[in-house]
């Protein structure tokens, strides 16, 4: 989203909430300089529809805000989404640093040995974690 755009976003905000203040201002005025004979269920449905209307206005300065908000967080988004793959692919890889001299030692034992189950549990996360962890990092270099 372009700079100007979000300034006219804000812009557009604050004269929606200085219009709601002085009509409320001027409402109060007019009510303190008025006499009080009018009866009480008029009064009501006044105040329910002002009600109304402010929640109306509230409710579209919301959304113009939170669209502004929104664009000028999207390259955050991409830069942040980009990051988050990038440290888990580094937590992806750390068991296979970690798991990898332990498959390194039971080589021999890959099809007969002693260590034959060790050898493929562990050969297994090696493979499985390396697969997330370069898939991460490729993701990231995608986007």
């Amino acid at each position: 989203m372009k700079p100007e755009k979000i300034g006219r976003v804000f812009g557009t905000g604050l004269r929606v909430a200085g219009r709601m203040v002085g009509q409320r201002l001027a409402a109060t005025a007019q009510s303190a300089a008025a006499p009080q004979a009018q009866p009480v269920a008029d009064t009501a449905v006044r105040v329910q529809a002002s009600a109304k209307a402010a929640r109306q206005t509230t409710v579209k300065v919301g959304g113009g805000v939170a669209r502004g908000l929104g664009g000028f967080l999207r390259p955050f988004r991409r830069v942040g989404g980009i990051l988050w793959l990038e440290v888990t692919g580094v937590f992806f890889l750390l068991p296979v640093i970690v798991f990898a001299p332990n498959l390194w030692r039971m080589r021999a034992s890959w099809a007969h040995g002693p260590d034959h189950r060790s050898f493929l549990v562990t050969a297994l996360v090696v493979v499985v974690f390396l697969y997330l962890g370069v898939t991460s990092f490729w993701r990231a270099r995608r986007r």
